[in-house]
């Protein structure tokens, strides 16, 4: 079950006319010219503008005039349309191009010039006024007589003069190899070992026979040694490797190393400072996600922007915002909430597992004998509403839960107490885009019965965990939480469609049985009454083997209710038995992780990573870490502290998925205003994002010109492009923060 399809786009406003064909021969053997008049010697033609450029030939160039003012990238451009693209054949693009004055980005183009606008390849290079030449090679992903190549040059405050020459698309020329920079051989969490915790490493070598190993302090001095064991070739990454431990280890101190096989790995540290901090920063993502409100800079120097979809121009703004023509006739205020991913819109379905996350993080802190609530107190994150005397992660979920009450269908309507799905954009829109400068309208999805329970089971939670800060709100929430749940079992079989994925994610799932189980959970812990109880245990997903090898995720709730009935104190009958299957599926779990060189409790069938695998891992850990606070066994705790390792760095690519941790991390994730690798002027995702990580079926056109034939591990990119591997989404990082969390708490 795919999670979303988000997808880079060019702009209506540039295009042409229809798809009329696509050619079906195989690709040419020799290197064919796609383009008309790359060298302008004495014409323009058939190259066009938009109307706002004035361009002409200028030394043997075509230079435009480009108007300063406009507010986006394709506001402004020069292209070439009816460009012909052959399935599997590797381009070369390449041009020269100046800018005057010096300093100004253009974004270079080649994709598909009619709906759904996708595109296949696309840089922004920073021009100097004395001249670049530029050289690029992809595979196109598709057979298309109407591609496009354009250089989209708008977004500028200041007016400026852009001159290209030798253009060149030549088709038939040899694929560009991709092969990642892996670095050292010795992989690491390039973040931090806790003093009392597992410190285990993977070595990638030829050699078939166990080999010395040196820990080294900052200073270079040696101060522990060991020997590898081998393990064999590795299924997830196709490597052969050995393991290495050093968890007798328990000094603290920075900037340690690992040597082995002549090999040195990236630094890291053995302490728990790093974890404190990665507990508040995978938190504090969540107020840059925020919609319908400026984001301060004092509080996120580099990240202050202008309220998104507040009905303030471009935006048409989510205060009235209509159904999709034929699914209501009434316009709902679904202001606020959290942009989902890399995209503008916000999904119900999403946003509940986001939220729910999110508050058991917190609600882990108040119950577990390793919890420390005061550590995300009032204050810790600081938000606009620190100070007022609410744990601070509180606060930002309620940013989103007021959201998700106003999905809610209102009283009157055929389907009173349902909830809509989603709200986006009505068309797919381009990267970049802040969130102020999306001139899409927006539309209400039609309700689905998974997002009605998704409202039910957050609700019902915030209703108990809100409670001693806000009576009224926790009053209202568990009101919503009880028409919803009527309202799901109205109308128990609602499902979104697959086909509903134009201008934001689908979000399908056609089993509602998880979400029944989960939301019937949440009441019970809440209200305590019989009916919900009864539920509970009648439902078959309350014996049912939950714990599988992806883990739980938006389309699999069911451990969200599972593990909250092991977990938050209750007299439901046969709660023993819920508790004993917590900790059955950490064993298996645990027996996954042991089995993997990598050290990971993730084993996807066949191999295939599924999209988002980086937080699939994580709540394959926060089942292991449940297991430790209901038994008290210090295996399962090992097991999901190791866990984290994977993420930050020790993994096949070496790379540390959380932006800002770890010597090499990700920090190109597909975003609309994370976007610094597109646009120079805007930020690189906060502290703290997590990056989806390897996903084999690599589903975008950028992942698909450098990844194909991938293995597990491999299916990765840290690229903008790479929607498929690449994105961030509140999800994700839920996932991150509750284990951020829990990891923090066992220094």
């Amino acid at each position: 079950m795919k999670r979303r399809r988000t997808i880079l786009l060019t702009l209506t406003a540039l295009l042409g006319t229809a798809l009329t064909g696509m050619p079906a021969h195989p690709a040419a053997a020799d290197e064919v010219e796609q383009l008309k008049n790359g060298t302008f010697d004495t014409t323009t033609a058939p190259w066009w503008t938009t109307t706002n450029v004035t361009a002409g030939l200028s030394g043997g160039q075509l230079c435009s005039d480009v108007p300063g003012g406009t507010a986006n990238r394709w506001d402004a451009a020069v292209g070439q349309n009816d460009v012909t693209l052959k399935k599997g054949e590797s381009y070369k693009f390449s041009f020269k191009a100046t800018g005057s004055p010096a300093g100004h980005v253009v974004r270079a183009v080649v994709g598909l010039q009619v709906a759904p606008y996708d595109t296949y390849f696309e840089v922004s290079p920073q021009l100097s006024v004395s001249g670049n030449t530029y050289s690029y090679t992809f595979t196109s992903p598709v057979d298309t007589t109407q591609g496009q190549v354009a250089f989209q040059a708008g977004g500028s405050a200041d007016a400026w003069r852009f001159c290209m020459d030798d253009i060149s698309l030549l088709g038939g020329v040899p694929p560009e190899v991709y092969q990642p920079d892996t670095g050292p051989r010795v992989r690491v969490n390039q973040v931090a070992y806790l003093p009392s915790g597992p410190k285990n490493a993977t070595l990638v070598t030829d050699a078939t026979s166990k080999l010395p190993w040196q820990l080294k302090n900052a200073d270079g001095a040696t101060v522990d040694h060991g020997w590898t064991v081998p393990r064999g070739v590795d299924v997830s990454s196709g490597q052969n490797v050995h393991s290495i431990d050093f968890g007798d280890y328990r000094r603290q101190g920075k900037g340690f190393t690992l040597v082995a096989d002549g090999e040195t790995s990236r630094p890291f540290d053995i302490g728990t400072g790093a974890y404190e901090q990665l507990r508040l920063d995978s938190a504090k993502y969540y107020y840059t996600q925020r919609s319908g409100i400026a984001i301060r800079d004092d509080l996120r120097p580099g990240y202050g922007r202008a309220a998104g979809h507040l009905n303030v121009a471009p935006n048409q703004g989510d205060d009235h915002v209509p159904c999709q023509p034929g699914v209501c006739d009434y316009t709902l205020d679904v202001t606020g909430g959290w942009y989902d991913a890399g995209d503008h819109g916000k999904y119900v379905v999403n946003g509940g597992i986001a939220t729910w996350e999110l508050l058991s993080t917190y609600e882990r802190e108040l119950l577990a004998r390793t919890g420390e609530s005061g550590k995300l107190r009032d204050g810790t994150l600081a938000i606009p509403e620190s100070a007022n005397k609410v744990p601070d992660i509180l606060d930002e979920a309620r940013w989103e839960l007021e959201f998700l009450l106003k999905m809610q269908v209102p009283d009157g309507q055929p389907l009173a107490g349902m909830a809509h799905h989603k709200i986006h954009d009505e068309q797919w829109t381009g990267l970049p885009l802040l969130p102020g400068d999306d001139p899409q309208k927006r539309e209400l999805h039609p309700p689905s019965t998974q997002a009605t329970l998704n409202l039910a089971a957050t609700a019902a939670q915030a209703a108990r965990l809100y409670l001693p800060y806000d009576r009224a709100f926790a009053a209202k929430a568990l009101t919503a939480a009880r028409k919803a749940w009527t309202a799901a079992l109205a109308h128990p079989a609602m499902y979104a469609s697959a086909s509903d994925g134009t201008g934001g994610g689908a979000y399908d799932d056609t089993n509602a049985t998880d979400e029944f189980y989960w939301a019937a959970a949440e009441l019970y812990l809440t209200t305590g009454e019989k009916g919900f109880a009864d539920y509970v245990r009648n439902s078959p997903v309350n014996t049912a083997d939950i714990f599988g090898p992806l883990g739980f995720d938006w389309g699999r709730t069911a451990a969200a209710g599972r593990l909250d009935l092991a977990t938050v104190p209750s007299k439901l009958p046969g709660r023993d038995k819920i508790r004993q299957s917590v900790v059955k599926g950490a064993e298996r779990y645990l027996a996954t992780l042991k089995s993997q060189p990598y050290g990971m409790p993730y084993a996807p069938d066949n191999n295939v990573y599924d999209w988002g695998s980086s937080h699939q891992i994580l709540n394959n850990a926060v089942v292991l870490a449940t297991a430790y606070d209901i038994s008290g066994a210090a295996k399962y705790r090992d097991g999901s502290v190791q866990s984290m390792d994977y993420i930050l760095g020790r993994n096949a690519l070496n790379i540390s998925y959380v932006t800002g941790y770890g010597e090499v991390n990700s920090h190109n994730q597909h975003s609309r205003w994370y976007a610094h690798e597109l646009d120079p002027k805007l930020p690189n995702p906060p502290h703290g994002t997590l990056a989806g990580g390897p996903n084999s079926s690599i589903q975008d056109p950028y992942a698909q010109s450098k990844l194909q034939g991938c293995v597990g591990q491999f299916c990765y990119i840290d690229d903008i492009q790479s929607w498929s591997t690449n994105e961030t989404a509140i999800n994700w990082n839920a996932a991150l923060a509750r284990m951020a969390s829990f990891v923090a708490d066992q220094g």
